[in-house]
């Protein structure tokens, strides 16, 4: 398995399995229906470490194009290969989306809430004010590439312990699940947390493909702007610190 194909299904897991939590807890009649916020953040963060762990050991798990900026802004990987990665990314991220709708289908039929429709693929704000919303994913993507850079210690990779020269295996992909998961519980509760522009903006494509509805094409920016100002201020700091 190439980097390449490796971000592709990295990426794809997560956001199937992410996603997917958010339609299990909106969509009308499913098992999880009206679940709430905690399952939501939890399943999200074990959908990054199922990610982290498929990929990592080829790829190093990027599965987010700001994790590809900031590490090739502090000079720990290749400019080269940033837009093979975030490529990768994207088209991960779309094919996870679809199968979430496709596991769905039945339950989006039936589901009349647009807006609730719509949150199973991008994020959507709890308040529609864009500094503010900005600012959420500037401060959240901050944390989560900061975090990271001090996760890897010298030699810096999203996938952590996973690379087998640490020698812990799949439990080494536990820090950034529980750095996500704090993301998701103290401050994700504004806009979604997105963090990650191919997250966002990739399924927002499907569901303009797939759904009627408005894909709230107004707000799309915000998840793509807010988290490359976060991941720049991330890097600018830790190289500073460094």
């Amino acid at each position: 398995m190439t980097p390449f194909i490796a971000e592709i299904i990295g990426t794809m897991l997560m956001i199937l399995l992410g996603n997917g939590v958010v339609a299990n807890v909106v969509l009308k009649g499913t098992k999880g229906n009206n679940s709430g916020w905690i399952v939501i953040t939890t399943a999200w963060a074990f959908a990054v470490f199922v990610g982290v762990v498929v990929a990592g050991p080829v790829s190093g798990a990027h599965l987010n194009p700001i994790v590809t900026l900031g590490l090739a802004l502090i000079g720990k990987f290749a400019w080269s290969q940033v837009a093979t990665y975030v490529t990768a990314q994207i088209i991960g991220a779309m094919l996870g989306a679809f199968l979430v709708w496709l596991s769905h289908k039945d339950h989006f039929a039936a589901t009349e809430d647009e807006t609730g429709k719509l949150a199973c693929f991008s994020t959507v704000p709890a308040i529609r004010n864009y500094s503010s919303n900005l600012i959420s994913e500037i401060i959240g993507t901050f944390v989560l590439i900061f975090v990271i850079f001090y996760l890897g210690g010298p030699e810096i990779s999203m996938a952590v312990a996973v690379d087998a020269k640490i020698g812990l295996g799949s439990i080494g992909a536990l820090p950034v699940a529980i750095l996500v998961w704090a993301i998701g519980l103290s401050l994700g509760g504004t806009t979604g947390y997105a963090i990650n522009p191919a997250r966002d903006l990739s399924p927002r494509i499907v569901h303009s493909l797939l759904l009627k509805g408005s894909s709230d094409w107004s707000y799309a920016w915000v998840p793509i702007v807010g988290p490359i100002i976060g991941s720049s201020l991330a890097s600018l700091c830790y190289l500073m610190l460094s």
